[in-house]
């Protein structure tokens, strides 16, 4: 038997949470094209043959501008320290890049051919993660040339070293069966963290909160999305139902009235397709009740993001979070 934590790492929108989601058979993390879309490190249990893979899928790293961001990135730093293996996970070069020579004198990350922003990523994995890892580049599907991958894969193995380096199309299922199978066998080997039932262990009301957030996203453009949070006011849960209110968090006057719509049109449409994503996960009738509240500058307020769940003291990759035990964080406010 092996067992271990796996984080997924990298730039924003290179499929993470789309691998995450194909690994364990079901659209657990929400998924967008639009950047940042994860908040929060989300773990899943999947098992593959004789290992139990438990997934650590992390925000993507960028260069934070506020306080949230600061913590998304905390998030995945976490996650790459603690875990025993690392999946850093790339996107293809549709077309070669225009400067296809190093600089002379470059060292290692100066090689062109490495994605913009990947080199953040491999200073950041050399100082925080010690452990193995992994290379996946993905969106292969979209290379007319597959020998055009050859000069990338080679600069990412001059500039750091990789047990592997495995191609795959996450979107079409190419190259994941591969990459499970790698990623079990260079786990430790060990008796499993998790039962053989346990999907994910963080509570119903976090999925609440990214649900609403997922429908959002699907619905708006860049600027609304980026501007909202959600928040749980009340949760009650029968047999048969499960009772919620929530409120969204907007920066603007602006940004309410867009979500809210002419007559409460918008608003609707978001609770329904929330409402029908948490009937899914929880399997009963759920009734789901939104407000929009307008709070400005609440991405810098250290008190209200921890009050919207986004505290690194109860992140998921707390220690006895790895070790598959429950965490401390009451569940009406989990992160």
């Amino acid at each position: 038997m092996r067992f271990g934590t796996v984080a997924l790492v990298g730039r924003t929108n290179v499929g993470k949470s789309t691998l995450l989601n194909a690994a364990l058979g079901e659209p657990l993390a929400i998924t967008s094209p639009l950047p940042q879309t994860t908040r929060d490190a989300l773990l899943g249990v999947v098992r593959r043959g004789a290992a139990q893979i438990a997934f650590l899928d992390t925000p993507g790293l960028h260069r934070p501008r506020t306080e949230l961001g600061r913590r998304m990135n905390a998030a995945a730093y976490e996650s790459a320290r603690s875990a025993d293996l690392v999946v850093m996970m790339t996107d293809v070069w549709t077309k070669p890049p225009k400067e296809q020579r190093a600089l002379p004198g470059g060292g290692p990350l100066d090689n062109p051919w490495l994605r913009p922003g990947d080199r953040e990523v491999l200073e950041t994995l050399a100082g925080f993660a010690p452990g193995p890892r992994i290379l996946l580049v993905n969106k292969v599907d979209l290379l007319r040339d597959k020998t055009q991958l050859l000069p990338q894969l080679d600069a990412y193995a001059k500039a750091q070293e990789f047990e592997a380096f495995i191609p795959v199309s996450v979107r079409r299922n190419d190259g994941v069966d591969a990459a499970l199978d790698e990623i079990a066998r260079l786990l430790p080997e060990g008796p499993a963290g998790f039962d053989e039932d346990t999907l994910t262990n963080r509570p119903v009301l976090f999925f609440v909160r990214e649900y609403v957030r997922e429908a959002i996203l699907n619905q708006f453009e860049r600027e609304v999305p980026h501007a909202v949070a959600v928040s749980i006011d009340a949760a009650e849960e029968s047999a048969q139902l499960l009772s919620l209110a929530a409120t969204i968090h907007v920066e603007k006057v602006g940004q309410r009235k867009i979500l809210v719509g002419h007559g409460g049109e918008q608003i609707k449409a978001i609770g329904i397709a929330a409402r029908q994503r948490i009937e899914s996960l929880v399997d009963k009738q759920v009734h789901l009740k939104l407000f929009v509240r307008v709070t400005p500058h609440w991405k810098d307020m250290p008190r209200q993001l921890s009050e919207m769940g986004y505290d690194p003291a109860q992140g998921i990759v707390a220690p006895e979070v790895l070790r598959g035990e429950e965490p401390d964080a009451p569940e009406t406010d989990p992160s």
